[in-house]
C-alpha cells in the first residue's frame, strides 16, 4: 500500500483512454523477468498486455484478443514466449504430479499447456490466431522467443 501510495502520489496516466496507442497486443509469460513494455520501448497506453502461463494462445487469449482489435484499437499482434520458461522444462503430467505431490493439489482437471518445443508451439500459436475466424484477414500477426538473460528477442517468426 506504500508502494500504491508513492506511485499515485504523481500518477500520470489519467488521460488515456484504454485504447492501445501503437495498435499493438503483447501476448507473453507471466514470468516476472518480463517488462513487455520496457523490452519493446512501449509506455503506459501503448499496448494490450496479455500474459500466461508459457505465453500460449488459449481460448481465453483469443476472446481477449477479438475484443482488442475491434474495440480497443489493435491491429498488431505479438506472441512473446521467452528462453527458461518453466512451461517448457516439463510436461503437463510432471506438474500435475510435482503438485500432487508436495502440496496434495489434484490438478488433473486443468491443462497447463507445457511447451516441449518452443518454436513448434509459437508456430502453432500464430496460426491459430490467423486462422481464426473472429479475427480480420489483415491483422498483423508475429512471434519472437525474448531472451531472459540477455534481454534480446531472437529472431521474429512471422506468418
Amino acid at each position: 500500500m506504500a508502494a500504491n501510495e508513492k506511485y499515485a502520489s504523481d500518477f500520470s496516466h489519467s488521460d488515456l483512454t484504454g485504447r492501445a496507442l501503437k495498435g499493438l497486443a503483447v501476448v507473453t509469460c507471466m514470468d516476472s523477468r518480463i517488462d513487455p513494455l520496457g523490452l519493446l520501448g512501449l509506455q503506459a497506453g501503448d499496448a494490450k498486455i496479455l500474459r500466461n502461463a508459457g505465453a500460449r494462445v488459449t481460448d481465453d487469449v483469443l476472446r481477449t484478443l477479438v475484443l482488442a482489435v475491434y474495440l480497443l484499437g489493435v491491429n498488431r499482434v505479438l506472441v512473446m514466449p521467452h528462453t527458461d520458461c518453466r512451461m517448457a522444462k516439463s510436461t503437463d503430467e510432471q506438474v500435475h504430479d510435482l503438485i500432487s505431490s508436495e502440496y496434495g493439489v489434484d490438478t488433473r482437471s486443468l491443462e497447463f499447456k507445457t511447451v516441449p518445443d518452443q518454436h513448434e508451439a509459437l508456430r502453432h500459436d500464430l496460426t491459430r490466431i490467423k486462422a481464426s475466424p473472429y479475427l480480420p484477414d489483415d491483422l498483423v500477426v508475429g512471434g519472437a522467443l525474448y531472451d531472459v538473460h540477455t534481454g534480446r528477442l531472437q529472431p521474429p517468426v512471422e506468418l
